[in-house]
């Protein structure tokens, strides 16, 4: 017998819809999820909203449809993935207050990773959405497993 719930296994068939090209709609799935509380559903919904790296598509926390509404309520749920996507999500709008704040939440919730870039509080990082906001470094040693 399984451990998972049944909105477990939805949430499975909506990755395998999204990222494996299955057949189906994905979205519908994430959001049955996402309104029933489900935080990895609310977390994909979020990324696939702030896609652009815009700050009109990012949203507000007290917008519970915007993508700054969906990590907010699934780091209030618990989940400190969220609280760390968020933060990449304003790093790649060039937002660094709202960097460090979410930066930090991901810390309190216990992102051992989000402690440590917490630390460095790096202004600046390798990823190609960096370069977009002119942000941009060269790859280190310690950004090897990222």
């Amino acid at each position: 017998m399984t451990d998972q719930t049944t909105a477990d296994r939805l949430y499975l068939k909506g990755l395998a819809i999204l990222y494996e090209r299955q057949i189906g709609l994905w979205m519908p799935i994430m959001w049955h999820l996402a309104l029933r509380g489900h935080t990895g559903a609310m977390i994909e919904l979020a990324d696939w909203f702030s896609s652009d790296n815009s700050a009109k598509a990012f949203g507000t926390p007290a917008d519970a449809f915007s993508a700054a509404g969906l990590y907010y309520r699934a780091f209030q749920k618990g989940d400190a993935r969220a609280a760390k996507n968020a933060a990449m999500s304003c790093f790649n709008r060039n937002d660094m207050t709202g960097y460090r704040q979410w930066l930090t939440r991901a810390s309190k919730a216990g992102d051992a990773e989000a402690g440590q870039e917490l630390g460095y509080f790096e202004t600046r990082l390798w990823h190609s959405a960096a370069r977009k906001v002119g942000r941009l470094r060269p790859k280190q040693k310690r950004d090897e497993f990222a």
